[in-house]
């Protein structure tokens, strides 16, 4: 129990589950979609912070939802990190710029679900 002067830390928030199945049992809606959203910034900016941190979320759904979800965000977390390290008119920042389009793009088509960055 809490007293009146505490405060919860990340890690005393409760778990997220991260449900990619929600399109193929036709449960996809604006609530999923915004939280959606919101995690996978939250997941991108925490990529950035402490190595090693965990991140109090689970991912859920089939093999090929969950590896595409994965593929998806690093490549993201690729293309951030090379627009950082190269400027945007790198010819290696384009090459990831492209690499996370084609993971996105399969992202999509394997859960229905539009990614939350263009």
């Amino acid at each position: 129990m809490m007293d009146n002067n505490q405060t919860l830390t990340e890690d005393e928030l409760l778990e997220v589950t991260i449900d990619l199945g929600v399109a193929r049992k036709g449960q996809l809606n604006e609530g999923f979609l915004s939280m959606f959203g919101s995690w996978v910034k939250y997941i991108m900016e925490k990529t950035f912070g402490k190595s090693g941190q965990r991140l109090p979320f689970k991912v859920k759904g089939r093999k090929a939802e969950i590896e595409s979800f994965a593929k998806a965000l690093s490549k993201e977390r690729n293309y951030i990190r090379s627009i950082d390290k190269f400027g945007l008119n790198d010819p290696r920042t384009f090459k990831n710029k492209y690499k996370t389009q084609r993971a996105v793009k399969q992202f999509e088509r394997t859960t229905g679900i539009q990614w939350p960055f263009k």
